[in-house]
């Protein structure tokens, strides 16, 4: 891609990001709406906790899950380190 064609989608990505928050009106959501009933905020430990420590557990479980209930019988790698000249000719011999 030449500078022309990256400038051009920059632009393009700059114009489509600042026309969408212009777009957004934050102050409208300073009115509530017949029905909303919003319950309290949640506190810093809260939100730590669901969006940063939940999803970590979720994820090691997962992990232990896939790593306990493997069934493969291959547990190591399979080197691919190139045969030296003595580990192919041993191969050949026998």
């Amino acid at each position: 891609m030449d500078k022309k064609n990256a400038l051009r989608a920059g632009a393009l990505a700059a114009g489509t990001t600042l026309m969408m928050l212009l777009m957004s009106s934050p102050a409208l959501a300073l009115t509530r709406d017949d029905g909303d009933d919003p319950g309290s905020g949640l506190s810093v430990i809260e939100t730590l906790g669901l969006y940063v420590v939940l999803p970590l557990v979720i994820f090691a479980v997962i992990t232990g899950l896939v790593m306990v209930l493997d069934k493969s019988t291959d547990r190591q790698p399979k080197s691919r380190r190139p045969k030296t000249a003595v580990e192919a000719g041993a191969g050949a011999k026998a």
